[in-house]
């Protein structure tokens, strides 16, 4: 099997895996977001743990990239409590398909952080995805609103936490920084957790745990893929989680999205899929000459 097709499978895994992961925190019902958070990262600390000492590896990285690490757990805190909440308040596609808004914000974070420049493609690819936002949000500024806020907001921390891991690169193992963002953000949670701790049925319990190990695999899946091909050759297959999210939606929790909904994930997954065939068509030009 090709490098490029074991990345593709490990993305479509990955995807799965994080589509599981939100249908179990949305089963798990009225769980404060924080509480559902901690439960989650302290699932993927273990994992991870594991992973480090199995490797031997060192359990907090290298000292030169602690304001990385530090910054990229910070960013992918605030984006996992965010996703949540839209998970929580929202049809499960429409949360899905904001939070997958974070490639293109992670382009325009790149630009204006990393000097990467932008071509004319990816700005007519954010323009149209950001008015695929529009069809879903179908903005009416009332409090109905606030979880769509919320879900775009996870897609744009989370795009800054994917910004800092391109800085990172290979500097760090992918199970070190899994295991310093679900240290970090376990550490910070658990005070709230003690304070707001809300009693959970055994049924919760499980729900929580199964998310925690969903999770765990959606992060590994999609970094161990990178490892295989590059993102802009597979990147598309990612979001295969919507298909996954809508079948989820419909099936178990009686979720139908409105037409409105379905043209902006149309319009979102379209721009995608047009980002992905022309960095294809470049990277080939490129190869070639």
């Amino acid at each position: 099997m090709s490098d490029r097709n074991k990345g593709i499978i490990l993305l479509l895994f990955s995807a799965m895996g994080f589509s599981l992961m939100a249908m179990f925190v949305k089963l798990s019902g009225d769980v404060p977001t924080v509480q559902k958070t901690f439960f989650r990262n302290a699932v993927s600390m273990v994992i991870a743990f594991g992973f480090v000492l199995y490797n031997k590896e060192r359990l907090f990285g290298k000292k030169e990239n602690q304001k990385f690490l530090l910054l990229r757990s910070a960013l992918g805190m605030i984006g996992v409590l965010l996703n949540f909440y839209a998970i929580d308040h929202l049809v499960l596609s429409d949360a899905d398909m904001l939070n997958k808004m974070s490639p293109f914000i992670t382009i325009i974070f790149a630009a204006i952080i990393l000097k990467e420049y932008v071509m004319r493609f990816q700005i007519v690819s954010i323009i149209i995805a950001f008015a695929g936002t529009l069809f879903i949000i179908k903005p009416v500024f009332d409090l109905e609103t606030v979880p769509y806020v919320a879900g775009i907001f996870s897609a744009v921390f989370a795009g800054g936490a994917y910004t800092v891991l391109r800085v990172l690169g290979n500097k760090e193992q992918f199970y070190t920084v899994v295991f310093y963002f679900s240290i970090f953000t376990s550490a910070i949670l658990l005070p709230f957790v003690i304070i707001f701790y809300e009693p959970m049925s055994t049924q919760q319990w499980i729900y929580l745990l199964a998310a925690g190990v969903f999770a765990t695999i959606g992060q590994f899946g999609i970094t161990v893929a990178y490892k295989f091909a590059p993102a802009k050759e597979i990147s598309i297959f990612f979001y295969s989680t919507v298909i996954y999210a809508g079948i989820i939606s419909v099936v178990l929790f009686g979720q139908i999205p409105d037409m409105w909904s379905i043209l902006g994930y149309i319009a979102i997954f379209g721009a995608s899929f047009y980002m992905f065939i022309k960095n294809n068509r470049l990277y080939k030009k490129t190869k070639e000459e």
